[in-house]
């Protein structure tokens, strides 16, 4: 299944619920002005983008038209539009050195955002790559975290290094990035605790973690990606800005993708963070995982058939 199609399946829920209302805004003939403005307003508040990032991408849309004059079609220009907001994130983020190895990767969020499932999805894409990956059960201190990690090693053919019940997260992710290093590991992707009760409490751990991480090689964590559920909405938006007071978060996960009409949240996130979008999720199997990617988004959010026929 190619990029194009696998992320029209994960937000077939989104584009079901924008189709019609897309199809009316850009109606062949139609010319941007107020009305259509007004229009698309609706719509994209309906899909959560929410208000900030709606004023931007209509202001966008009308700079684009006026200095287009009218060569090109609504449709293609609010595609444009939407690509040229989620690449800016993109070019924003500067990637760690892709030659060294192991590649630490921290996953962080909230318990209950499918952030040990896609631990397990990741793990799977890079084993498919023919890489060698380690896990690190990080989150010591949800007992069943640990278990549910060994399942998903088990299941991608990882290695995995854990501890006990209530260990130091930051020692445990210490001694799997030295395994890993010398089981010579081309990736090492961290589970770390995600409770929301003990905000603070958990910030702490997650500096402390990255601390030690940067005593053993200054560049790790190379990623740190944040997973966020897109059934919640906007209050993802509020949970993301939590974690990027404790660590720099360097990437998204977009889970559920499939389980909300509003899919449009993606968008206001990674603008309000300047952080892009990695990887949707959507349902449960291993290959429910698919690279993001910009263009293929936009185009799969307006429908657009010649994306489609080449991807």
């Amino acid at each position: 299944m190619g990029i194009f199609s696998r992320i029209k399946k994960g937000f077939s829920k989104t584009r079901e619920a924008l189709s019609e209302k897309m199809g009316a805004v850009f109606k062949p003939g139609r010319k941007i002005d107020d009305e259509l403005l007004a229009e698309l307003e609706e719509v994209l508040l309906s899909s959560d983008v929410g208000w900030e990032t709606t004023d931007e991408l209509l202001s966008r849309l009308k700079d684009a038209a006026k200095e287009d004059r009218g060569k090109t079609e609504p449709e293609e220009l609010m595609r444009q539009v939407i690509a040229s907001l989620l690449g800016e994130a993109e070019a924003a983020t500067e990637p760690a050195d892709n030659n060294e190895k192991p590649r630490v990767i921290l996953v962080v969020g909230v318990n209950g955002t499918g952030k040990t499932t896609t631990i397990g999805k990741l793990a799977h894409y890079y084993r498919q790559q023919n890489k060698n990956v380690m896990l690190v059960a990080g989150d010591t201190f949800r007992a069943a975290a640990i278990e549910q990690l060994k399942i998903w090693a088990e299941r991608t053919g990882c290695q995995m290094v854990s501890s006990m019940h209530g260990a130091d997260a930051a020692a445990v992710v210490y001694d799997g990035f030295e395994s890993a290093i010398n089981r010579g590991m081309d990736y090492l992707i961290a589970d770390t605790a995600g409770r929301l009760h003990t905000k603070s409490n958990l910030m702490k751990e997650l500096e402390k973690v990255a601390r030690v991480l940067k005593k053993k090689r200054e560049t790790a964590p190379h990623e740190v990606l944040l997973v966020l559920d897109a059934t919640t909405g906007q209050n993802g938006l509020v949970q993301a800005k939590e974690f990027t007071r404790a660590i720099p978060i360097t990437g998204l996960v977009l889970t559920k993708i499939d389980g909300t009409a509003k899919g449009g949240i993606l968008l206001s996130i990674s603008r309000t963070l300047n952080v892009p979008v990695k990887f949707v999720g959507f349902g449960e199997g291993l290959d429910d995982l698919a690279v993001f990617d910009a263009d293929t988004f936009a185009a799969g959010l307006l429908g657009d058939k010649e994306t489609l026929e080449s991807s």
